[in-house]
């Protein structure tokens, strides 16, 4: 594990003044029309607390989010159902957006979520998947009626084809990472991760004294990390994660510029990506204090704790955990711990 301190509020992105939303109300709002939408719960981890010797360790559970097991059902799926708002009129919802078209790459559930909100409001998903997505994942994404087409040895290659050919077909892109010229349609999948973040202050019994979020992009790190300083001010320690394997956020604040690194595959495929969204690399350093990378094996290890207890996951969903228990400094005995359970396992 390998650690950087960050000065937040000591520096700024430069040339760049997009920031996430912390106004969860809207998302409330649409969300209770929703009848698929249910509140996910706060697990305890009284076990891993005590091996740790901390007061409480607690895990915000999306492995059921909205039946597409994981937080990213919140994301694109809102910005679609944004869309829908703003278009529909009298019309049904369910043809609100008939002749749209929403194409993405994806690595994972934010592919599922486009397909879900798609098809929620007739319009069609257009997935773009690296050859290193496995084919399993792909029949998941046609099964929710999205057409899936193959591009790139990585992620970053399958969003350089879908970017051009949705600019060549008028197709609406909605990535969850944002760069120069592109921030709206992100922004939106940003603010739907918000309702998770008011969900975990209103589950916690006290404010947690430290926050560790996984982070790929960077989009649900920083909307959780912008709602947290509105709640909690300064007092919660933001740890943010990634792979040591795509240290993209990392290097860029250490650079205080976004960096786009190389590094291998990670088995934390929902977060191997090596490029940070502008957006959330410009909240995060205001509000995130430290930036952590773990290794594979610190990975798996969390991911074999969870499963002796019960609680399945994959290396990303477990990667805040795994940072955890791979010894994080600075705890003390009274330190209360949030973190996030993002997703279920790949055959679940």
């Amino acid at each position: 594990m390998e650690i950087l301190s960050n000065q937040r509020g000591d520096w700024r992105l430069p040339d760049w003044d997009v920031l996430p939303s912390s106004d969860a109300g809207p998302v409330s709002d649409l969300l209770s029309l929703c009848p698929a939408h249910a509140e996910t719960p706060l697990l305890s981890l009284p076990e891993m607390a005590a091996e740790i010797g901390v007061a409480s360790v607690s895990a915000k559970d999306e492995r059921g989010r909205m039946g597409l097991g994981s937080f990213k059902a919140l994301g694109a799926a809102y910005a679609i159902a944004r869309e829908a708002a703003e278009a529909r009129q009298d019309q049904d919802w369910s043809n609100a957006l008939a002749g749209r078209v929403f194409a993405t790459a994806s690595a994972g559930n934010h592919g599922l979520s486009v397909a879900a909100g798609a098809r929620l409001f007739g319009a069609r998903a257009v997935i773009y998947l690296s050859r290193t997505v496995p084919e399993d994942f792909a029949g998941r994404l046609t099964a929710k009626g999205a057409e899936v087409r193959r591009a790139g040895a990585t992620y970053e290659e399958s969003m350089a084809a879908v970017e051009a050919d949705a600019a060549a077909e008028g197709w609406t892109l909605l990535s969850d990472s944002s760069w120069d010229g592109y921030s709206h349609m992100p922004h939106r999948v940003m603010e739907g991760y918000l309702q998770m973040a008011a969900e975990m202050a209103r589950e916690v019994p006290e404010p947690p004294t430290h926050i560790l979020l996984q982070a790929g992009v960077g989009g649900m790190a920083a909307a959780i990390a912008a709602y947290a300083r509105q709640s909690w001010g300064d007092a919660p320690t933001i740890v943010v994660v990634e792979p040591a394997a795509a240290p993209a956020l990392f290097e860029s604040v250490r650079a205080r510029s976004a960096v786009t690194t190389e590094g291998p595959v990670s088995a934390m495929g929902r977060l191997d990506c090596k490029t940070p969204s502008l957006i959330a690399l410009a909240g995060l350093a205001r509000d995130a204090d430290l930036f952590v990378t773990i290794t594979e094996e610190e990975a798996d290890r969390a991911v074999a704790w969870l499963d002796g207890r019960g609680v399945a996951t994959t290396p990303s969903g477990a990667a805040g955990l795994a940072a955890l228990l791979a010894g994080l400094p600075g705890l003390s005995s009274d330190a209360r711990i949030l973190a996030i359970l993002s997703e279920g396992p790949e055959d679940g």
